[in-house]
């Protein structure tokens, strides 16, 4: 019998840990996690514990990309798929240098 539960990983990979905080700070940075911040007035202390989870979230998945570990990854892409009336359309966003 499959059981869904949350692992926490022992292994220590310092490229991860930089990827996940950097992509943490990327997704949250400028978006509109500063105004909702402001327009519901969450504290510093709150905002690091979202932070803190969607870097450990991160990080999770990038371990079981850097495994090949596909059937984990899409364990969790049908468990969390979201629904369309949530998020309409995916239009992929970058930002970086470019070469001119």
């Amino acid at each position: 019998m499959k059981i869904w539960t949350n692992v926490k990983l022992t292994d220590k990979n310092k490229d991860v840990e930089l990827i996940a905080k950097s992509l943490t700070n990327y997704i949250y940075r400028y978006g509109p996690i500063v105004d909702i911040t402001r327009k519901y007035q969450i504290n510093p202390e709150d905002r690091k514990i979202l932070d803190q989870y969607t870097a450990n979230r991160i990080a999770g998945i990038l371990m079981l990309y850097l495994a090949k570990d596909t059937k984990r990854i899409n364990d969790i892409v049908n468990k969390y798929n979201i629904s369309d009336e949530i998020v309409q359309e995916i239009i992929p966003e970058l930002e970086g240098y470019l070469e001119k």
